[in-house]
């Protein structure tokens, strides 16, 4: 199965079969996939002997694609593509080696994220005895069927690896590169203010605004706007009902006063000189009160011992 790596406006290294080490007299193929054919893509080759070299020199070249039909131990080194103005794609690094292992690993960085599989291969089969991974000259682990998979790999998984398969060899050292997850810039959401180092001019900052902060606003203010409605006939209501209770128990009445002429105060007497006398007259829920003061002559009578006397004027 090819692997294939595509650079936004560069072309896709393809190599079949996909793997950073190969085995002496593999047949190998490349291929520079491109969107536009007129940039003339073409592969090239840093190797041992020779430097920037075309498909022509080592391979047997089909437009932008480069067959090897027997690959070679001087076949390892790093391939590319470039075009005729001199961009050039992403490098991979090939190793072919004449021993019995080789280690099968990803051509180019692994995702962040993404899960890997190492397997540890002879060159004739069976190739799933138990083999030994290690990473950076230390052993990992040893795993039963002769591959092994890392979940989720990060910066830290990046290192030089190889196999050992006990009884049949080693294979050749290969570097895994680990690389970021692509990133894309869009405009904030959760800020309303542009984090730009000079502010643009006002009226450009006014276009600039998101649509989501000017909802935002709106938004706050309807709430804002409710919340008086509610309060104000709530507060209305209140002094209704106060009003209400307040007349309710209001009561009038009609109150007649008539002054009689005092007489003297007697001890064991039941009257009092200072009564009021009223008369109440009401209808149905309401009664009226009426009160008339008619100014009487007093006369003064003798002071007795132990008595008080008092005149309503």
């Amino acid at each position: 199965m090819d692997y294939d790596f595509r650079v936004s406006e560069q072309p896709s290294l393809t190599v079949s079969p996909s793997s950073s080490q190969l085995f002496e007299g593999e047949s190998v193929s490349l291929s520079c996939e491109e969107d536009d054919s007129s940039a003339g893509w073409t592969l090239r080759r840093n190797t041992t002997r020779e430097t920037r070299t075309q498909c022509d020199n080592w391979g047997r070249s089909a437009g932008s694609s480069c067959n090897i039909s027997s690959i070679d131990p001087l076949d390892s080194g790093v391939y590319w593509c470039e075009s005729r103005e001199g961009a050039t794609s992403t490098t991979i690094n090939i190793t072919v080696t004449g021993g019995p292992v080789i280690l099968q690993s990803p051509v180019l960085p692994v995702m962040e994220g993404h899960d890997v599989t190492l397997h540890c291969k002879t060159k004739t089969p069976p190739s799933n005895f138990p083999a030994g991974f290690y990473k950076d000259g230390s052993l990992i682990r040893t795993e039963p069927t002769g591959h092994m998979t890392i979940h989720h790999v990060n910066k830290s998984d990046e290192g030089l690896y190889k196999c050992d398969i006990s009884g049949r060899g080693e294979s050749p050292s290969s570097w895994i590169s680990v690389t970021g997850k692509p990133t894309t810039t869009r405009p904030p959401t959760s800020t309303c203010l542009s984090s730009s180092p000079a502010p643009p001019p006002p009226s450009v900052m006014l276009w600039s605004v998101p649509l989501s902060c000017v909802l935002l606003v709106l938004l706050v203010l309807l709430v804002l706007l409710l919340i008086w409605c509610v309060w104000g006939k709530h507060t209305a209501a209140e002094e209704e009902v106060v009003e209400n209770d307040i007349t309710e128990d209001i009561t009038y009445s009609d109150i007649r006063i008539s002054h009689h002429q005092r007489q003297p105060i007697r001890r064991g007497r039941e009257s009092d000189p200072a009564a009021v006398y009223s008369a109440v007259r009401g209808t149905d829920d309401v009664i009226y009160g009426q009160i008339a003061i008619k100014p009487q002559r007093t006369r003064e009578f003798p002071a007795e011992p132990e008595v008080v006397y008092s005149s309503l004027r």
